[in-house]
């Protein structure tokens, strides 16, 4: 929390692929957008566990601000990596203030994960909206000593003074109170999708009800593009953006066919998944039956499953299955029936036409590279909106940021399959008054700068 009230500082939010700057200030009771700014993070020195090189990526946040026109100081930083941050709910029985300070140095240190004993903690509680109710609602964030140490020395490598350093998923309650006002009374699932991680975050009317982040993001999507049409994986990123798609003919239905982990037999139960709960070890594979007549023999993946329809995940497998030792071409040596020998390539049967797909099959080939881990990632969304409403809960609508957001047709693709409606979130509502924004930067990059402007955001709030 920063100790005095600001009137503009610069929001910087350093991502595994990209680092983000923007400068919010604020005009009366508005607050506008000064400048935005963005380079590519150098290869290596950020991923889930946190920032590698603190001089090299504080020299690159100085750079940033330096070309888009920062001109503050003040800076908010939020902590990167998976492993560096813990953020999470709880509902506690009403306590006055003493009491829940007490409650939570106990909550704290029960919930501590990280291996360093030396660690930085927050908590915030939330009013109960029901004055009778008798829980509450609080957030909490532990922070390792060594991940604050390391934004402090970014803010003093690129010349800013640290004056906050805050969470991803509070940074975007901020976005959301000052720009999607009207989505107060709405249950809203935001999915920022980075390149190494995705946070999927609930809230309503400003408060967060649950936090998780999941080890997937645009990284996953370009390397099996990438490895189904053998190019390079900076070749793929940019045919994902130029060609990749989800087409509107894959649905819901689509969806269930191939990967979705919630559709059993009709006499399986739902069991709510718990995405925050620890996997229990894999039951050990049974010995084989040596008596049984193939036991031992490996496995042939050329043969054909009596019912392949029913065997196959594979969505796409539309062509008919080739079997070359069915077919009725003489075997070599025949002869006709002079007694000479037969010309095998006179011999050889028409070939049979592949019939064409039908229409409601996807063709496109980066989708067909993408779509398994595009289906997979989407499992994940709806696995923790499935837990939410065992508990209860309900989304009303799902918001879409972050850089791997902007693959063409994943706002419809995820609405249809979640039966909610789903849009591309713009952090950049606010007023763009900076005379040096590239606006052209800025079109190209919106739902890039929630984070950052959620950052800056930091001035409107206590």
């Amino acid at each position: 929390m920063a100790k005095k009230k600001f009137s503009s500082v610069v929001g910087i939010d350093i991502g595994s692929q990209n680092i983000k700057v923007a400068e919010i200030a604020s005009r009366g009771r508005e607050y506008v957008i000064n400048a935005l700014g963005m380079a590519p993070t150098p290869d290596g020195l950020v991923d889930q566990n946190g920032v590698y090189d603190t001089d090299t990526i504080g020299a690159v946040v100085k750079d940033i601000c330096a070309k888009s026109g920062v001109s503050v100081n003040n800076a908010v930083v939020s902590i990167s990596g998976q492993a560096a941050i813990l953020v999470r709910t709880l509902e506690v029985p009403k306590m006055n203030p003493a009491e829940l300070k007490q409650h939570m140095e106990w909550e704290i240190s029960r919930n501590q994960p990280f291996a360093e004993l030396t660690v930085q903690s927050d908590y915030a509680a939330f009013d109960p909206t029901d004055p009778n109710a008798q829980n509450m609602d609080v957030v909490m964030a532990i922070a390792a000593q060594s991940a604050i140490d390391t934004i402090m020395g970014i803010g003093k490598k690129s010349g800013k003074q640290v004056v906050a350093i805050d969470v991803e998923p509070l940074a975007v309650a901020r976005a959301l109170a000052t720009e999607y006002g009207d989505l107060s009374n709405e249950t809203v699932c935001v999915i920022d999708i980075g390149h190494k991680s995705t946070s999927i975050n609930v809230y309503k009317n400003g408060q967060l009800l649950l936090p998780r982040q999941v080890p997937t993001g645009g990284e996953a999507v370009t390397q099996a593009i990438a490895g189904a049409l053998n190019v390079s994986v900076e070749e793929a990123e940019s045919i994902k953006l130029s060609e990749g798609e989800i087409p509107a003919s894959a649905g819901a239905d689509s969806f269930a066919g191939s990967s979705n982990p919630f559709m059993g037999g009709e006499t399986q139960e739902f069991q709510p998944y718990n995405p925050f709960a620890e996997e229990e070890p894999a039951a050990p594979a049974p010995e084989p039956d040596f008596a049984a007549p193939g036991a031992n023999e490996p496995e042939n993946p050329f043969s054909v499953p009596a019912d392949a329809s029913a065997a196959s995940d594979d969505p796409y497998a539309a062509a008919p299955t080739f079997s070359p030792f069915e077919a009725s071409a003489p075997t070599p040596g025949a002869f006709d029936e002079n007694g000479m020998p037969i010309d095998p390539a006179e011999a050889a049967p028409a070939a049979v036409p592949i019939p064409a797909p039908a229409a409601d099959v996807p063709t496109n080939r980066v989708y067909v590279a993408m779509a398994r881990e595009i289906d997979e990632f989407v499992a994940e969304v709806r696995r923790s909106i499935d837990y939410f409403r065992s508990k209860g809960g309900d989304v009303d609508r799902v918001l879409l940021a972050g850089g791997g957001s902007k693959l063409k047709g994943l706002d419809s693709f995820i609405g249809r399959v979640l039966g909610v409606p789903c849009e591309t979130l713009d952090p950049t509502k606010l007023a763009l008054t900076g005379k040096r924004l590239d606006m052209t930067m800025v079109e190209a990059h919106r739902p890039d700068f929630l984070i950052a402007i959620g950052n800056g955001l930091h001035i409107a709030f206590d």
